[in-house]
């Protein structure tokens, strides 16, 4: 969702983007898209966007219209949202005059050293304190790019949307193992659709042409399989047969990857067409590499507490800077319930059992831990209470509704 409203922003022209949902995050990034200046409008349940445009593309712009430009601020509200964050900070930097980059909850201490370090050697100026606001009047810079594979492939998928309307060409180097790969799949997928190519040696490599344009088009937003892990780990913990509608077998998604290790815990999965029929089953523990899907932990840690034997979740260095340190939380959300579990430096071990107690959780704002408190409640022996569950809104607002539609009993107030 996030690739196609910048996609549409960038264009020259108006795009469609259906099926798209609301959530505080994709909030973040339309208003994001606004500040440069694209228009969005809602047509029935299609979104449609008029691209901005900027210096490079707008040449008829007058001499006083331009000084203006240079003396302007834009600022942006990210929230919670890393993805607005870090994808639009170079888009951003297409733009003359002023940037200034905010952020709430845990975003302005989560890293964006990869960005600064490219910045300092490429004498792109800045000022940061160690945490957001980050403010620029800089404009980004065709040139040659490095980028450590091993902390998001956010800040590569930034680059790879605002370098090619540069005049220069460019190259993005990328220094050892690129974790979450999948999801630059996902980038190359939206900047295909769109017209802008990227020769791409191997994972490591990213050669980028300058003055490419951006065409309209229209984007049909999949379901998310990062969401759907919830209810596929209920449904398996449940007594009936779960259908999760609006999943393309063919994904590049990174958290398709739930389908493998559910499968090779004895989960029973079965595609018809788009739906996923997910059927109770025993479960068995398993060794779980976050490297390339770490969103997926806190439900697949909830699946594992209930399997039988010994699992152990290994390389999630990178869970401890999400929106809560996720290998923390997600022990304490399966101790609170009564689990058995040990943190460990990069992820956790857990010991597998026929049910958990229930009780009060923390969600530590972060909605991923209240969703899979809201899964774990399904093999609870008393109720689940969890503190902090509006943070659910950050991606899935609607969740608890979902949750009661399919016989869960809630309530309280978001």
């Amino acid at each position: 969702s996030h690739r196609s409203l910048i996609g549409a922003a960038l264009a020259e022209g108006v795009s469609n983007i259906q099926r798209l949902q609301p959530s505080a995050d994709i909030e973040a990034t339309l208003k994001a898209i606004e500040a440069l200046g694209a228009e969005v409008t809602a047509v029935g349940d299609v979104l449609q966007i008029k691209g901005a445009s900027w210096s490079g593309v707008a040449d008829s712009v007058g001499k006083a219209d331009q000084q203006k430009t240079a003396e302007r601020c834009l600022t942006f509200p990210c929230g919670e949202s890393g993805s607005t964050l870090r994808f639009m900070i170079p888009i951003a930097m297409l733009w003359e005059g002023h940037k200034v980059f905010e952020g709430k909850g845990r975003l302005p201490e989560r890293p964006l050293t990869e960005y600064l370090n490219n910045f300092d050697r490429l004498g792109l100026a800045y000022e940061y304190g160690g945490k957001l606001p980050l403010a620029t009047s800089a404009q980004l810079k065709a040139g040659h790019y490095r980028l450590k594979g091993n902390e998001s492939s956010q800040y590569l998928t930034g680059l790879l949307m605002a370098l090619p309307l540069l005049e220069g060409d460019s190259v993005i180097e990328v220094v050892g193992e690129l974790e979450s790969k999948d999801y630059v799949t996902l980038t190359l997928e939206v900047l295909q659709a769109h017209g802008i190519v990227v020769e791409t040696e191997n994972p490591q490599h990213y050669n980028i042409k300058g003055r490419q344009r951006y065409k309209a088009t229209t984007h049909t937003v999949e379901g998310d399989y990062s969401q759907a892990a919830f209810w596929v780990v209920a449904g398996l913990l449940g007594q009936s047969p779960l259908n999760c509608r609006g999943l393309r077998p063919d994904s590049s998604q990174a958290d398709k990857r739930l389908l493998e290790v559910v499968q090779r815990m004895g989960g029973q999965l079965n595609f018809e067409g788009d739906s996923l029929m997910v059927t109770p089953s025993k479960t068995n523990g398993t060794v779980i590499d976050a490297s390339q899907c770490p969103d997926l932990m806190p439900a697949l840690a909830v699946l594992a507490s209930i399997s039988q034997g010994e699992s152990l979740i290994i390389n999630g260095q990178r869970l401890r800077i999400k929106e809560s340190d996720r290998i923390k939380s997600t022990v304490a959300l399966l101790k609170s319930l009564g689990g058995q579990v040990e943190e460990t430096e990069d992820g956790m071990r857990i010991w597998g059992q026929e049910t958990l107690r229930g009780g009060t959780v923390d969600s530590f704002n972060d909605h991923r831990i209240v969703m899979a408190a809201a899964a774990a409640s399904v093999k609870c022996q008393q109720a689940v209470n969890i503190r902090g569950a509006a943070a659910v809104g950050k991606s899935y607002p609607k969740f608890f509704e979902d949750f009661a539609s399919l016989g869960g009993q809630c309530h309280g107030t978001l």
